[in-house]
């Protein structure tokens, strides 16, 4: 779907616009030079140099995905440069996602290092898309690491403590994933002061001890149901504790894969407020390629039938686009598309606190949106 974006001027009509909150139907909207110039009913609305006839697909701010560890073949960590983070970013771009979070999954101190410097870089150089770094692991917990290197999940130290401090001064944003098991509360408190926003994941801990850990500044919890304690009836775990606590926001991977749609369904249900879920694709190397497997520290991935395995089973990552997590919340999990379209892009957004394009406002950038078709099936960047 080409949309003319290199046109000087651009009026979109017979769609839905979304401005990330809520729609607006029955409206048009302009933009010259690609920035929006007018927005109104489209009845009365005058058209400026070309017109597209959207038939019904969605105008939105592109999606904002917090949880990417690789894309167009490679993975974050497989050899940390600006080249390497242009590319998956400019993968994810494909796909719709305007901003996104490279992440790095657990590994050796070296490469840590090396991956901080190669996003900060990306920053400094405004690489398009990338919004910060997001940090799973390697402070987890063994008894669920999932498809991390058991071999390289450790304590969090100080000096550990104080690399995280000094890089989210580099960093418009700084996510981190750790345990209780393997970082202290007080080292929690002083990411949280420093402005870093800490989620936790790949935990066994209690319900009562992720309580305590969100009092001491997490508020986040990563891929929701997933390598982490369940909900039970004597011991509500860390979904328990993601439900219940109004100050946590939650990741999710909705593929009807990784969690059952109606699972999902009850937990949006069940979940306090003001906290809320956003989508996830916990994309690897594989995300905007045909590439059938590739490597996650000297081990195999396999892709088979939108999975991603270890050669033992173990899911390793998604094989998710937002577009197609979208489909699923809605056809499956039962969501309403506004509530669907908002878990992709202002509720990610209010998270990292970064800015969101808003198709309605003057002034706003076309090539930070998208056209998403009325089947949500397909994506188109505009621009």
């Amino acid at each position: 779907m080409t949309d003319g974006s290199t046109q000087e001027s651009v009026t979109f009509r017979n769609g839905r616009i979304f401005d990330g909150e809520r729609f607006h139907d029955h409206h048009a909207i302009s933009f010259v030079g690609g920035r929006q110039t007018g927005f109104g009913p489209r009845d009365a609305f005058a058209d400026q140099g070309r017109v597209i006839d959207l038939g019904g697909d969605i105008l939105s701010p592109g999606y904002v995905d917090l949880q990417v560890n690789g894309g167009d073949g490679i993975m974050l960590g497989d050899a940390p440069s600006v080249e390497t983070v242009r590319r998956i970013a400019k993968a994810h771009r494909s796909l719709g996602v305007t901003r996104i979070l490279p992440t790095l999954i657990t590994d050796t101190p070296e490469n840590t290092r090396a991956t901080i410097e190669a996003v900060a870089e990306a920053c400094r150089q405004k690489v398009p898309g990338v919004a910060g770094l997001h940090l799973e692991g390697p402070h987890l917990s063994v008894a669920r690491k999932g498809a991390h290197d058991a071999a390289l999940i450790r304590e969090m130290t100080d000096d550990d403590l104080t690399l995280l401090l000094d890089t989210a001064k580099a960093l418009p944003c700084l996510k981190v994933t750790l345990a209780p098991e393997n970082v202290t509360e007080a080292q929690v408190s002083r990411l949280s002061e420093a402005g870093i926003v800490v989620s936790l994941g790949h935990t066994d801990a209690s319900y009562e001890t992720c309580m305590r850990y969100f009092k001491a500044g997490a508020r986040c919890v990563t891929h929701l149901f997933n390598a982490m304690s369940q909900l039970g009836n004597r011991e509500p775990g860390l979904v328990g504790a993601a439900l219940d606590c109004g100050e946590a926001d939650a990741g999710i991977i909705v593929d009807a894969v990784h969690v059952h749609p109606k699972t999902a369904r009850a937990a949006w249900a069940a979940k306090t407020k003001p906290g809320s879920f956003y989508l996830v694709s916990d994309a690897m190397a594989v995300a905007g390629t045909n590439v059938q497997e590739f490597q996650l520290n000297g081990r195999v991935i396999c892709r088979d039938n939108g999975q991603l395995r270890l050669q033992d089973g173990t899911l390793a990552g998604a094989d998710l686009d937002l577009t197609t997590a979208i489909q699923v919340a809605v056809e499956q999990v039962g969501l309403s598309l506004e509530q669907a379209l908002q878990a992709a892009t202002a509720v990610p957004a209010q998270v990292i606190n970064t800015p969101l394009a808003n198709p309605v406002q003057p002034g706003c950038e076309m090539s930070e949106l998208i056209r998403i078709s009325r089947d949500l099936t397909s994506v188109d960047v505009l621009g």
